[in-house]
């Protein structure tokens, strides 16, 4: 995690989501519940996130708008996103809040946090994980733009976790 809380990260919070890691899902079969009709991509970023979605999931309507997450509701079958992570806390709870099943994109450490195990400890459903089996290469925006100066390499593990997905395992190594 060298490097996750700088200066630079917390001004600059837009981390695109390449669309390899949404792939990910696809071929690792994590949506193979039926009915997942809707999706809901909470966080628009620069847009690509939703459209690399609904691309993929063709049998489903991908929900993928500029508006607050935290005062915004929507009807869906399943959230999937990648959140800014200087919010991931306060995305968490409000997911909690909203009941709805979720698959979300988020440094590897949090784990390890309290707050993850106050959140999921007593909860019906179990908080599922899948690790990925490379790192992923998040796009770094910079007021708007692709950073010029970033050098493509991520320096730190992300998971996806996963909750209300029915998935086999509650720990999955990706293929």
């Amino acid at each position: 995690m060298a490097g996750f809380h700088t200066k630079t990260f917390t001004d600059h919070d837009d981390y695109m989501t390449p669309v390899t890691a949404w792939t990910d899902i696809l071929l690792n079969n994590l949506l193979k519940r039926s009915g997942y009709a809707v999706i809901w991509e909470p966080f628009y970023g620069d847009g690509t996130s939703g459209m690399n979605l609904g691309t993929l999931f063709p049998a489903s309507r991908v929900i993928h708008q500029p508006e607050d997450f935290f005062v915004t509701d929507h009807e869906c079958d399943i959230i999937i996103t990648n959140p800014p992570f200087t919010l991931k806390k306060q995305v968490f709870q409000r997911l909690v809040e909203l009941g709805k099943p979720f698959i979300i994109l988020c440094p590897s450490s949090m784990i390890n946090t309290r707050y993850m195990a106050d959140l999921f400890a007593d909860q019906e459903s179990p908080l599922q994980i899948c690790i990925p089996r490379k790192r992923i290469q998040f796009l770094k925006m910079v007021d708007g733009k692709v950073d010029p100066d970033q050098k493509g390499r991520c320096n730190f593990d992300c998971f996806y976790y996963c909750w209300k997905c029915g998935l086999d395992r509650d720990i999955t190594w990706m293929k």
